[in-house]
């Protein structure tokens, strides 16, 4: 069993430079602690604290208001997840991010819905969470020799618009709204962001801050694609909404094209390959997860490129979880994990017959991005530090 330690999350300590009220420094001035240490332990770099350290931290938390001597020390320390589904599980707060549309020629908003393959998706995750992919009866029974089922204590589902469905600002500003909300929510939390930018703005805002970039703003005209802020991209098909997103547009970069819809990732070698999208018999989806542990602050993006892309991923997340675990990328206070998967059905498959199934069937190829592919992009703008 590995332990995080919290001191950043108990703090509100945030990796943004802009947002720091001089923690560092008040904590050194009342404890006396190395400036170098208290950042180590901040970040959940630190290998060991000495007992009169943890002491002092203790009393500057009681002091300060930030916890009860009785919570003290145990709330310093979480246990470190050991597979996908409890990841999500051992956050105290869950909320569930679904795009919502609505018919062009109606004003009111109690005619809108969410697309059949999202409510299933999202069916998948409370049932991944809730059973920790049907391995929580297992860990229950071991209960005796120092194991615990991990439970959400906090359960909310947030709605925003999809692109197309109102004004781009009225778009933005509802997912904006949301993702805010959600990011000075204090305690433990995990957001899930369900479809793709084309029909969850949220999910923008989710990239763009792991990786550094101004939401909502195209990248297809940058001179190269490594350049790219984020190491996978969605083209669009032409009749798609084509909000303006650092994830997804029409091309590549000014002299490379995206000539087929779908989804693409960037490769060890720097080049970049084409997943499956909009070709006949390949489709496609995005695992992405970023879990800032010392944080105990949680952002996943799951997202098919099409509806039936989608609830294949919600039949691959309940059965083969194990593929998007451990994360890509693991640096002490940072884990990020971002996978492809590639669809291929049978050639004489017929999706008309597959709208209302919640088991269709296709062969699935799991790609996990190479982290020089997240390494070197983490260092733009994301990093904390």
């Amino acid at each position: 069993m590995r332990y995080a330690f919290r001191l950043a999350e108990l703090l509100g300590h945030t990796p943004d430079r802009r947002k720091r009220p001089g923690t560092i420094k008040a904590i050194v001035e009342y404890t006396g602690l190395d400036r170098h240490q208290v950042a180590a332990l901040l970040k959940n770099e630190a290998k060991y604290i000495p007992i009169e350290a943890l002491s002092r931290l203790c009393d500057y938390l009681i002091e300060h208001g930030y916890a009860r001597a009785e919570e003290l020390p145990g709330a310093l320390f979480a246990i470190t997840p050991e597979n996908f589904w409890e990841m999500l599980a051992r956050r105290s707060r869950l909320e569930i991010c679904v795009g919502v549309r609505r018919p062009p020629d109606d004003e009111s908003a109690d005619t809108a819905w969410i697309v059949a393959s999202d409510s299933v998706l999202a069916g998948e995750v409370l049932n991944g969470v809730s059973t920790l992919g049907g391995t929580a009866k297992a860990i229950s029974a071991q209960k005796g020799v120092g194991k615990e089922v991990p439970h959400i204590e906090h359960l909310r589902q947030t709605l925003v618009w999809s692109p197309g469905t109102m004004s781009a600002e009225q778009v933005q500003s509802r997912s904006q709204g949301v993702y805010d909300d959600f990011s000075e929510m204090g305690g433990d939390k995990a957001m899930v962001c369900l479809g793709s930018v084309k029909s969850n703005p949220t999910v923008e805002l989710v990239l763009a801050n792991a990786f550094g970039c101004d939401p909502f703003v195209s990248q297809d005209n940058v001179a190269k694609a490594s350049e790219r802020a984020c190491p996978f991209f969605l083209r669009y098909r032409e009749h798609d909404p084509h909000p303006p997103a650092c994830s997804a547009g029409m091309q590549l970069s000014k002299s490379e094209k995206a000539e087929e819809a779908g989804l693409y990732y960037e490769q060890a070698d720097g080049t970049w390959a084409f997943a499956g999208g909009a070709t006949r018999g390949r489709d496609a989806a995005l695992v992405f997860y970023i879990f800032r542990e010392s944080l105990g602050r949680l952002e996943m993006v799951l997202s098919g490129f099409s509806g039936r892309a989608t609830r294949l991923l919600a039949r691959t997340l309940a059965h083969r979880a194990e593929d998007f675990w451990p994360p890509i990328f693991h640096e002490n206070y940072l884990q990020v994990g971002a996978y492809l998967v590639q669809y291929d059905a049978p050639e004489d498959n017929d999706n008309s017959l597959d709208i209302l199934s919640t088991d269709t069937m296709a062969n699935a190829t799991v790609i996990a991005l190479p982290p020089e592919a997240i390494l070197k992009r983490l260092g733009k703008g994301s990093h904390p530090g």
